[in-house]
């Protein structure tokens, strides 16, 4: 019994480990993907199930200055340039400025229009609702994301990392 736990240990130590060292580019190309995908689909119409709430939207916050003609182009760059800047890894801090201006303006159809995200406001979403309120998870993961983006890491063993520190911060003071 005791080698099984030692075994479940070590398998659990090298897990962790990987997790530790692959997941935020695993979630940033993730997230990259999601956002390609949806900002592509909006570049043809009638391809996207958010198109109408969206350019309604749009043309909502923006006191009738957009149209919704022009609304959904805008919306597929903006929504494939963070897709790309995620994939890519390429300038993070803008590409999260992006994301996190996008979804200001997608959470928005909750207020603006409760009557067409909800069928028993506040607790019963429609599909539309869901589908702005699964958002909260994307915001997280870019939260995360943005962590990282001047050098922060997550760490397996922050035990271990500590002490660590500690011998290095010794080492130094001799």
């Amino acid at each position: 019994m005791k080698r099984a736990v030692q075994l479940f240990k070590a398998i659990d130590v090298r897990v962790t480990r990987w997790m530790a060292r692959y997941a935020v580019m695993i979630l940033r190309v993730g997230l990259g993907v999601v956002f390609l995908w949806f900002g592509v689909l909006k570049f043809f119409p009638s391809l996207s199930p958010a198109e109408a709430l969206a350019t309604k939207t749009i043309e909502t916050l923006t006191f009738g200055i957009v149209q919704p003609q022009l609304a959904l182009p805008l919306l597929a760059t903006l929504e494939t340039l963070i897709g790309l800047g995620l994939l890519t890894g390429k300038l993070m801090r803008l590409t999260l400025l992006l994301l996190l201006f996008q979804m200001l303006g997608t959470v928005t159809p909750l207020f603006l229009f409760p009557s067409e995200t909800f069928t028993h406001f506040p607790y019963a979403p429609t599909l539309e609702g869901q589908y702005i309120i699964k958002n909260i998870v994307l915001v997280a993961a870019g939260l995360v994301i943005g962590a990282t983006v001047r050098g922060g890491a997550v760490i397996a063993d922050p035990e271990a990392a500590k002490l660590a520190r500690m011998r290095e911060s010794s080492a130094a003071a001799d």
